[in-house]
């Protein structure tokens, strides 16, 4: 369809309609100013008139291609285009009467009086035909009754803008019904005859009307709000977009392409944290800063807000080649600070010692880590050589060297351990913890749950399975988790980092638990299927090592508040540096792979409140 009406309109044909259109304005202009009699002495004059007026609009047509613009596609851009190319020449019209009249004692080229008729009238006839084509080609193209009709939520610059992009998109087969937002100042007006409703109607719009979608426009709407409209939409069976950021539209403007359907994370999110960049700053600019598993979800995201605060090197370590080659990339593109990235194992101690030598890190964020509880679960001797072997060697290496600070990155899951990989993650707080008053450099330990997105994660998990057709496969009905995005918690982390006096345990407000299985009811629901009908849900039973409930506290530890009213300190007892180390090289010494048993029953003794879950490590408690 849109090929033929560009056939039926092409570009010359636009030029020449324009020009009949200047043409005809001068003939009434001069029917108007003798009142539709004109004396046969002025017929010359009209004449010449109509050749001027003609010949110069035809040359600002020309020269500003107004004949060019897709007439479907008229915006208030194209209309201003047209207006000052029109107005220009009237204005050229009134500069050749002064020089005529005042240059050469002669009369007016063309009569004011027709220089404003013709002005007006060719004005609104260019433009209203060009209105009307757009509307007739709109409605041609999706006649009313196939049209869904479309709710816009939030009725400021952004709801309009998205009002007009769905309007304009060719492809759309959407009529805005009308604008919806939290204003009760803006209830009853209308925009471009759109009504405008209170928020306290929506659930009447949905429950009146058949509308296809919700498309939420404002831009920071907070999280909370986003889900309480999802909710709303979700009970009838709306689907709910969302306008991208301005900094994502193409070339400024929106397309009703960019209109995305609103995924869980974004429901999941909480409110803009802040952080006290100035002293975060003063720790990181001009330091040499070494950020292990930087190309794992925390660590990428580790490396890219410390770049910004202009490091004098960033030395990114990981073992995984394709991420780091992705973040390489990522790196060199955006022009971030300095940076070098090696592949390497944090276990291999010499080379680890000769990247220290080379670069003498100042601040080490130390983020490697085997994160799968049920892999490591099956491994142990490999969760035990990473997580804590590891860390004692990142830690020895920056006590030798003199690093300032070493911020341990730990998890929720070293919380009154239920699996070999939370006990390997408080090995290694344990660790750093004893040693900090012993060297110059601070050890500060920060905990977290899940973050939203990260690799392997539940929710890219679900979403593939939805993708997939199913089933979406939950654990159990009443297993819940904490969840942070990856941006926020890695500016806690440098924000701990920066308060930290080395000796710290930091944890995180992480917000209230989510029920995992309400979580896959919304993805269900967000994915536009039925439970039941289109997808199902499967029942698995809990993993070896898997809680049903995450914490953030051991039982007899509680906490201190910061200055930062989402990060607390741990109160936890500490170990004396010779035990923690003896038991550690104890647990080291033994072989992966071949003393498993024994390996889980030292982690056991060295953490006592390590107790297996669902895991056949169940029997070394039973003794």
């Amino acid at each position: 369809m849109n090929s033929r009406f560009e056939k039926f309109f092409p570009r010359w044909a636009i030029l020449l309609f324009d020009l009949l259109v200047v043409l005809f304005s001068v003939f009434v202009s001069y029917q108007l100013r003798f009142n539709f009699d004109v004396p046969k002495h002025e017929i010359q004059y009209m004449i010449i008139g109509i050749y001027v007026v003609g010949a110069t609009r035809l040359v600002l047509f020309l020269a500003f291609g107004t004949f060019r613009n897709i007439i479907r596609y008229t915006s208030t851009s194209d209309a201003l285009k047209f207006a000052l190319t029109i107005a220009l020449g009237s204005i050229l019209f009134v500069v050749a009467n002064l020089i005529s009249y005042y240059g050469f004692g002669g009369n007016n080229i063309v009569p004011y009086s027709i220089i404003i008729i013709e002005l007006m009238t060719t004005s609104v006839l260019i433009l209203g035909y060009r209105i009307l084509l757009k509307v007739a080609f709109l409605e041609i193209r999706t006649p009313s009754r196939e049209k869904a009709w479309v709710i816009i939520f939030g009725a400021g610059e952004s709801g309009l803008i998205t009002k007009r992009s769905i309007d304009r998109d060719a492809g759309s087969k959407y009529r805005v019904l009308a604008f919806i937002d939290d204003d009760v100042k803006k209830n009853g007006k209308k925009i471009e005859g759109i009504p405008i409703y209170n928020s306290a109607r929506l659930d009447d719009m949905l429950e009146n009307n058949t509308v296809a979608h919700v498309v939420i426009s404002i831009q920071n709407l907070p999280a909370s709000r986003k889900a309480e409209i999802t909710e709303t939409c979700l009970r009838f069976g709306t689907k709910v977009l969302v306008v991208p950021p301005v900094s994502r539209w193409i070339n400024g403007e929106l397309s009703f392409k960019q209109i995305k359907k609103i995924n869980i994370e974004e429901l999941l999110e909480r409110e803009v944290i802040h952080i006290s960049n100035n002293k975060v700053a003063r720790d990181i600019a001009g330091k040499v800063v070494l950020i292990t598993g930087a190309a794992g979800s925390i660590g990428s995201e580790l490396v890219r807000q410390v770049a910004r605060f202009n490091p004098e090197m960033l030395i990114c370590v990981d073992q995984a080649e394709t991420p780091m080659f992705h973040l390489q990339n990522e790196l060199e593109k955006n022009r971030f600070s300095p940076f070098k990235t090696i592949i390497a194992d944090i276990c291999d101690k010499q080379l680890m010692r000769t990247i220290f030598e080379e670069w003498k890190p100042a601040l080490i964020f130390h983020a490697a880590a085997y994160k799968h509880v049920p892999l490591m679960e099956i491994n142990p001797g490999e969760a035990v050589r990473n997580n804590a072997g590891g860390t004692k060697i990142m830690a020895d290496l920056a006590m030798e060297f003199k690093t300032s600070k070493f911020v341990f990155i730990s998890t929720d899951k070293a919380v009154n351990p239920t699996n070999v990989m939370g006990a390997s993650k408080r090995i290694a707080e344990m660790y750093v913890q004893a040693h900090d008053k012993v060297a110059t450099t601070q050890f500060i330990t920060t905990r977290f749950g899940n973050v939203l997105g990260s690799n392997g994660s539940v929710i890219p998990m679900f979403r593939k399975q939805i993708e997939n057709g199913g089933p979406v496969t939950v654990t159990d009905a009443d297993v819940t988790r904490f969840f942070m995005t990856i941006p926020e918690a890695c500016s806690l982390v440098l924000e701990a980092g920066t308060m930290g006096e080395g000796g710290e345990i930091f944890i995180f407000d992480m917000g209230k638990s989510v029920k995992i299985l309400d979580l896959a009811h919304k993805m269900i629901k967000l994915s536009g299927l039925t439970l039941g009908k289109d997808i199902q849900i499967q029942f698995t039973g809990l993993r070896p090592g898997e809680k049903l409930y995450e914490e953030l506290l051991a039982d007899k530890e509680n906490t201190m508040p910061t200055y930062h009213d989402r990060i607390m300190i741990a109160r936890v007892g500490k170990r004396e540096k010779d035990e923690v180390k003896s038991n550690i090289d104890e647990l080291l010494a033994l072989k992966p792979g071949i003393d498993e048993m024994r390996i889980v029953q030292k982690m056991k003794d060295i953490v006592p409140e390590f107790v297996s879950k669902n895991s056949i490590f169940e029997k070394l408690d039973k003794k």
